[in-house]
């Protein structure tokens, strides 16, 4: 997959790519960090004996939600397909775009069409 962020004309040949990755992997080498291979292609990370002090710099604390954004996705989940129309109407406030855009970003919901009614309308499921 490397091979294909190249243009044809300054691709590397596939031994010039194992070559720089074992020279990146021995330059890692009595470092806090490594080279290791995955199952999509290969990764920097901490070696497992710095985990726990590179832990405690990411101590994550749980999302908290507003209750707006679980009634609607409450909404969506159990009306699905559903408008922000239907959604306002069936809340009786305006839902807040900000709240449609949070949960399409984390992937809990999607836009899955169009209603066939004047304005065409997202369908969210």
């Amino acid at each position: 997959r490397l091979a294909e962020l190249f243009d044809e004309a300054e691709r590397p040949e596939p031994g010039q790519f194992r070559d720089a990755l074992a020279i990146l992997a021995l330059s890692c080498a009595g470092r806090s960090f490594e080279l290791k291979e995955v199952a999509s292609g290969y990764r920097l990370q901490i070696r497992e004996r710095f985990s726990p002090w590179v832990g405690r710099l990411w101590e994550e604390r749980p999302q908290r939600y507003s209750r707006a954004l679980l009634e609607t996705l409450v909404l969506i989940a159990y009306r699905q397909p559903i408008t922000r129309g239907e959604i306002e109407e069936i809340r009786g406030v305006a839902v807040n775009t900000q709240i449609v855009k949070t949960l399409m970003e984390r992937e809990w919901i999607r836009i899955v069409g169009y209603r066939e009614v004047p304005g065409r309308p997202a369908m969210l499921a």
